[in-house]
C-alpha cells in the first residue's frame, strides 16, 4: 500500500499542472499584432486580412497570400506550397478581388485599415517546402494594399523551413522538428521592430512568467472539435501586472504545437526575451492533430500535422472574421483586453 501510495505521489508530479482561466490584462488592442511560420505564417495573414482595424501589422515566414487555397486542400498542398507547370499559384489579382468581395461583404474589415499596415517577410534560400515564389507571391498581394515601404522583405538566409533563431534549433539549412532553425538570425526581433519601430533591447532571460491557459473556453467548451488544443500560452512580461501592454500573436507551423514539439516553440522561438522589454504580452495559441472523426459530441476534422486552417477543414468561412479559428484567438485577445 505505501509503494502504491508514493507511486502514485510521483506520478502526479510529472502531470502537467491544470490549465488556468486565461487573465484580463487591460491589454491595448489597437496595437495588436501577428506572426506565424507555415500554416501559422499562413493564419497570421488570415488573422492580420480579416482584423486589419487592430492588427497593425504581421511577420510571415514560409507562407502565402490570403486566401490562396480557395478551400481546397489540393491547392493547398501543391498550388501554395510547391507550385508547378500544372498547379500554378492563384493570380495574386484575382486573391485581391476575392479579398475585396469580402470586405464588402463585412466578413473581413475594411481593406483601407492594411494601408497604415507594416509588414516583414522572409523565405530561407534552403527551404524546399515553401517555395520563394510562394512568399514572393505574398509580397506582391501585400502590395495591393499596403505601402511598398512598410513591406520588408528577407530572402538572403541560407535556411530551411522553420521558426529562424539567434541560438537555439537545428542546424540553419535542415528542415525537421522542432523547426526552429540556428541561423544566427534574429527572426522575432526583426520583425517586431518592423511592426513596431524600434524597441529596447531584448532581454538576457526570462523574469515573466509563461501562463498555461485553458482554450476550451474560447471554443464553446470544444476546442478539439476545431483542432484546437485543450490548452494554449501566453507569455506576460512582470511590466504587464501594472501598466497597460501591447499583444503579438505568435502561430506555431506544422507538426510545431506543444503536444509536437513541447514547449520548443513557446520558449525558443525568440519572442519573449523581446517581449520582457517592450510591454508586449506574447500569446501562443495551439491547434492539435484530428485524424477524422472523434470528440463528443463527434466532428470530422482531418488534420494529421496539427496545421492551422488555411484550406477550410473547419468550414467555409474558416479566412473570416466568421472562421473558428479566426474566432477563438479573437476571443483570447479579447479576453486578455479585459479588466485585471
Amino acid at each position: 500500500m505505501c509503494c502504491a501510495l508514493n507511486l502514485l505521489a510521483f506520478t502526479l508530479l510529472l502531470q502537467p499542472a491544470a490549465a488556468e482561466r486565461l487573465p484580463g490584462m487591460n491589454a491595448d488592442l489597437s496595437q495588436t499584432s501577428v506572426s506565424g511560420v507555415s500554416s501559422g505564417g499562413y493564419m497570421a495573414v488570415q488573422f492580420h486580412i480579416a482584423h486589419s482595424a487592430s492588427v497593425i501589422g504581421a511577420g510571415v515566414l514560409a507562407a502565402g497570400p490570403y486566401y490562396c487555397a480557395q478551400g481546397s486542400v489540393w491547392l493547398a498542398r501543391f498550388n501554395c506550397m510547391a507550385p508547378g507547370t500544372f498547379t500554378p499559384m492563384p493570380a495574386v489579382a484575382l486573391l485581391g478581388t476575392d479579398t475585396d468581395v469580402l470586405a464588402r461583404a463585412g466578413l473581413i474589415d475594411a481593406t483601407s485599415n492594411l494601408h497604415r499596415s507594416r509588414v516583414w517577410l522572409f523565405t530561407g534560400q534552403r527551404d524546399t517546402t515553401v517555395h520563394a515564389e510562394v512568399v514572393e507571391a505574398l509580397k506582391r498581394y501585400y502590395e495591393l494594399y499596403v505601402p511598398a515601404a512598410a513591406i520588408a522583405w528577407v530572402d538572403n538566409v541560407a535556411a530551411g523551413h522553420g521558426m529562424i533563431s539567434v541560438d537555439h534549433g537545428i542546424r540553419c539549412a535542415s528542415t525537421g522538428s522542432p523547426y526552429i532553425n540556428d541561423c544566427h538570425f534574429d527572426a522575432a526581433g526583426q520583425l517586431l521592430q518592423q511592426i513596431y519601430g524600434p524597441l529596447k533591447s531584448a532581454a538576457r532571460g526570462e523574469s515573466g512568467r509563461l501562463i498555461a491557459f485553458d482554450q476550451d473556453e474560447f471554443t464553446s467548451g470544444d476546442a478539439y472539435s476545431i483542432s484546437l488544443a485543450a490548452t494554449g500560452y501566453a507569455y506576460v512580461p512582470s511590466a504587464c501586472d501594472t501598466m497597460r501592454c501591447r499583444v503579438h500573436v505568435a502561430f506555431h507551423g506544422c507538426l510545431q504545437n506543444a503536444a509536437a514539439v513541447g514547449m520548443a516553440f513557446v520558449r525558443d522561438a525568440g519572442y519573449n526575451r523581446w517581449a520582457q522589454n517592450n510591454a508586449l504580452i506574447v500569446l501562443y495559441p495551439q491547434t492539435v492533430a484530428r485524424y477524422g472523426v472523434g470528440g463528443w459530441p463527434a466532428s470530422f476534422v482531418l488534420n494529421p500535422n496539427a496545421c492551422w486552417d488555411w484550406w477550410g477543414y473547419t468550414g467555409p468561412t474558416y479566412h473570416t472574421r466568421e472562421g473558428a479559428q479566426i474566432r477563438a484567438v479573437q476571443a483570447m485577445l479579447e479576453r486578455l483586453a479585459g479588466h485585471r
